[in-house]
């Protein structure tokens, strides 16, 4: 008997994917001006463990075998600017909003906390539906401090007379087989002592006395840290940038990773699990 080739061949795939777009930039601070509010994470979306934004956990996408779909990894933001989005098939993470600085903070993925002025505050700002969550408030008494930037998982915190806003946590997701965190927000800048802490998943840590902002994680989507103001102007830590990790079994297919994209694949039990940390172009299944 004559058997014909790609007879009984699945012509589908279901893709468990983790989407994690660029972190918001840091705000500068200036002299005598304004502490820096801390970037928001990048949004993050997710099929495996949890999701952002407080929401339902997504569902699994079903492919055609043999077709190209799009895939970017955002970048994270510089000083004073939002990150940017990630894409896979259907699926937007929305990048980072900036955390305030001289301007207002950023919606994004998650907001940006609000800055300290000499007079007054810019609020953090929202950040999007299931994916993540708004920034803290800044301060203008005591320790004159940014808000931290929102995190996958929680509200960036706000600059209380005694503690500068830390960023909000990430989201721990089990999709490459062992619990990683992602999409943190940035701490708040102050001229205090201590800045405020990173939120669990990449945040960076936001600057103290003269410091700049540390950045974000790359490949975790952590919003950047927000700066002193003292003694003269300094940088917001940069953003992190972002990741797309895609889970599917072995027995369903074998991914071709188009020119334009950085990434590499591992096995774990049954699945393979391809991580995309870098670039735009196109992925496939055969």
């Amino acid at each position: 008997m004559q058997i014909l080739a790609g007879v009984g061949a699945a012509a589908e795939i279901t893709v468990d994917y983790l989407v994690v777009a660029g972190g918001g930039g840091g705000a500068a601070g200036n002299t005598g001006v304004n502490m820096g509010g801390g970037g928001g994470a990048g949004g993050l979306r997710s099929t495996v463990t949890a999701t952002g934004g407080g929401g339902t956990l997504e569902t699994a996408l079903t492919l055609a075998i043999g077709t190209s779909y799009t895939l970017t990894v955002g970048a994270g933001g510089a000083t004073d600017a939002n990150g940017s989005n990630s894409v896979f098939s259907t699926i937007t993470s929305t990048g980072g909003g900036a955390g305030g600085g001289v301007a207002a903070a950023t919606t994004g993925g998650s907001g940006g906390g609000g800055s300290q002025r000499s007079v007054a505050l810019n609020p953090g700002a929202a950040g999007t539906a299931n994916q993540g969550f708004a920034g803290g408030n800044g301060i203008t008494t005591g320790t004159r401090g940014g808000g931290g930037g929102g995190g996958a998982s929680q509200v960036g915190n706000n600059c209380t007379a005694s503690v500068t806003g830390a960023g909000g946590n990430g989201v721990a997701t089990s999709i490459t087989g062992s619990s990683v965190t992602y999409a943190g927000g940035g701490g708040g800048g102050c001229d205090c002592a201590t800045g405020g802490a990173g939120g669990s998943g990449g945040g960076g840590a936001g600057g103290a006395n003269g410091a700049s902002g540390s950045a974000g994680t790359a490949n975790r989507g952590g919003g950047g840290g927000g700066s002193s103001s003292e003694p003269a102007t300094q940088n917001g830590g940069a953003g992190g940038s972002g990741v797309v990790i895609l889970r599917y079994l072995t027995s369903e297919g074998t991914i071709t990773i188009g020119g334009g994209l950085s990434g590499s694949t591992a096995t774990d039990g049954s699945y393979k699990v391809t991580t995309i940390t870098a670039g735009t172009g196109n992925v496939s299944w055969a």
